[in-house]
């Protein structure tokens, strides 16, 4: 049996670094921090500090500016994947995270029909729920997005068709691995705009599925899929 070699001091230090970067949701651009700042936070020697930046920078998550104003930056050049208002920052390739995307998608309108066919009191509970958790994040672009996957991992939940909910939920689990955050394209009045229509479009879908009416389901799903599509550009870029 083959056992993993511990981490390296270094190695937990780049894991420790890296979970800074995701729990202060910081974007390409800002500041981790520098040498100094990462000697003092994590007590070890400066070449241990050097030797996790360097792992960083090689898995392309940070970049080193040297001179004044200079230090340890969320790197820049990461893979994105553009939908619509939104741009996803990508843990991995970019294409992976784009064909789970585009997978999830294809398999939404099975799911709704199932949901509207099969959902009971307790599940459109937790719908409302989920759609409540959307609202509240609607100021939040990175929360608002997550929200929304949420609130579809609820509807998948209903399904009796076994092998479509855990196809759904593996693509839903990929996207959630790989998208370490979603940021506005626009500012201001036009992304907010776009959030709140993105609240209204699953709202109606949540009602529909209490409804039990498959038209009016199939005339939801077809609004939502109208607005995956507007949102669909280029997929992904690097």
């Amino acid at each position: 049996m083959v056992t993993e070699a511990p981490a390296t001091r270094a190695q937990s230090l780049a894991t420790t670094i890296e979970r800074h970067i995701v729990d202060a949701r910081l974007a390409p651009g800002d500041p981790v921090g520098t040498i100094d700042e990462w000697r003092a936070r994590s007590g070890f020697a400066r070449a241990t500090v050097s030797e996790a930046l360097r792992l960083l920078v090689d898995r392309g998550q940070i970049e080193i500016r040297p001179g004044r104003g200079g230090g340890v930056f969320v790197a820049r050049t990461g893979p994105v994947v553009r939908l619509r208002h939104t741009l996803l920052s990508v843990h991995g390739e970019a294409t992976t995270l784009a064909d789970a995307i585009a997978i999830r998608e294809s398999l939404e309108p099975l799911l709704i029909l199932d949901a509207t066919r099969a959902r009971t009191a307790a599940h459109v509970r937790a719908l409302r729920t989920g759609v409540a958790a959307i609202e509240a994040a609607i100021d939040d672009h990175d929360a608002f997005i997550r929200a929304i996957w949420h609130l579809h991992e609820l509807i998948a939940a209903i399904t009796p068709n076994a092998m479509l909910r855990a196809m759904y939920l593996a693509m839903l689990q990929l996207i959630d691995e790989h998208a370490e955050r979603a940021t506005a394209t626009d500012s201001g009045d036009d992304s907010s705009a776009y959030r709140e229509h993105r609240l209204a479009v699953h709202r109606e879908l949540v009602d529909a599925i209490e409804s039990r009416d498959l038209e009016r389901a199939s005339r939801a799903i077809e609004a939502h899929r109208a607005e995956a599509a507007a949102g669909a550009d280029d997929g992904a870029r690097s």
